[in-house]
């Protein structure tokens, strides 16, 4: 007895100042997830796992920085990142097996390679349907735009995400959250009434897939416009402009603002899309271009999130769908390279301060504890609460929503 009241005694100082109830939230099941997607493939040299010993060619012109973890060295353009590196861990194993845009996006947005007989749903559209709506607002949204990678696949239309268009725009509105012009609530209403007459006789006459797709999605486009909350929540300008500037006055910046805000009333998972790392041609122009956008936007997001003491129960990711080729190329460029890349991690009880894995001298192929595409989907769902060994039908035949893939221990 003794013992358990000394137990609770301590619980404010237990495991380095981690208090229980902060403990007990880390290890339960994420209540979010945010997903920061580097779109192109990043450059793993001028980012996590830069090469300063290897020649010009494949370590590139970027310098390096030591990070807040001993002996740990992160590229010159990432200063905040090296900064904060134990609010996040890093993976410089990571791998794919599909070296086009395309496929590597689906794959790396689905935790399952891509096929010709059938379209995966992406994570977002699994949580939607798994864990459904909260809060009066879609389960799951792009920021500020639908990818190819974004899509539910074979669980239909009504599992796509919501779009809210790019919040770097000044007067930012997000489409479909407000009537049209001259177009009352009541007269809406009576719309939304005969479309579910109409509706009914469809279903009398046998409705399909896309009909069932487009009904939900009326539906929801309804309860936005009338919701209260969804318009506060997407509403950026409520937040000061000093958080603002911290996070960046651009696409990115303000996305990861506007995830962070959709995450905190009721969004399940939000994606955000930085483009313009397909750099093969003249990589070090483009990497000092794109990369301080993103050092600075998800370093700002780590902060605002601890501070709001949101971390502990939202997965944050960094991640491309590859990375670049370890050599420079003929026009000083990098091309796809799906051998190795690296990613970044936080939030929902993942340690920070973690490297996990490593790439071999020229940064072209795992050294030690590759980790697949699968593993990271695998690891997705279970921090989310989703049985990743779940199955689903298509085409008649039982779809597990993770094959193959193995939770990364480091993570729990």
């Amino acid at each position: 007895m003794s013992a358990r009241r000394d137990f609770l005694r301590i619980g404010g100082t237990l495991f380095g100042g981690l208090s229980l109830p902060r403990l007990l939230a880390a290890n339960g099941p994420a209540k979010n997830c945010i997903i920061y997607f580097l779109e192109g493939g990043p450059c793993q040299h001028d980012s996590f796992d830069p090469k300063p010993d290897q020649p010009i060619d494949i370590r590139g012109v970027c310098k390096t920085i030591p990070t807040a973890i001993p002996g740990v060295h992160f590229s010159e353009l990432l200063p905040h990142c090296a900064k904060n590196a134990r609010k996040f861990a890093v993976v410089r194993s990571m791998y794919s097996k599909e070296a086009i845009h395309e496929k590597a996006k689906q794959y790396i947005f689905s935790g399952s390679r891509p096929n010709n007989a059938f379209k995966h749903p992406v994570f977002g559209s699994v949580v939607a349907r798994e864990l459904g709506a909260r809060g009066g607002l879609p389960p799951f949204v792009c920021i500020p735009k639908k990818d190819i990678s974004a899509d539910a696949g074979f669980l239909g239309a009504a599992f796509d995400p919501f779009i809210t268009g790019d919040p770097g725009r000044k007067e930012f509105r997000v489409q479909d959250l407000a009537l049209p012009k001259n177009v009352a609530l009541e007269e809406s209403a009576a719309r939304a009434r005969l479309l579910q007459s109409m509706d009914e006789d469809l279903r009398s006459a046998g409705k399909s897939r896309l009909i069932e797709g487009m009904d939900h999605f009326y539906q929801k486009a309804f309860d936005l416009v009338t919701s209260e909350a969804a318009r506060k929540a997407f509403n950026i300008e409520d937040e000061p402009a000093a958080l603002r500037d911290a996070y960046g006055r651009n696409s990115a910046g303000q996305g990861a603002l506007l995830a962070r805000r959709l995450v905190e009333s009721g969004v399940r998972l939000a994606a955000v899309f930085q483009g313009g790392y397909d750099s093969h041609v003249g990589v070090e122009k483009s990497s000092k271009t794109v990369f301080p956008v993103f050092d600075q936007a998800f370093t700002a997001l780590l902060e605002d999130l601890e501070q709001r003491g949101m971390l502990d129960t939202t997965l944050v990711l960094a991640i491309g769908e590859f990375g670049r080729t370890p050599h420079i190329n003929h026009s000083a460029g990098r091309d796809h390279w799906p051998g190795v890349f690296s990613i970044a991690a936080a939030g929902a009880g993942i340690a920070g301060g973690q490297i996990i894995g490593s790439s071999d001298a020229q940064g072209g192929a795992p050294n030690d504890r590759p980790i697949s595409v699968e593993d990271l989907g695998a690891t997705i769902y279970k921090k989310l609460g989703i049985d990743y060994h779940k199955e689903y039908r298509t085409i008649g035949r039982p779809v597990r929503i993770n094959s193959e893939g193995t939770p990364i221990r480091e993570f729990f």
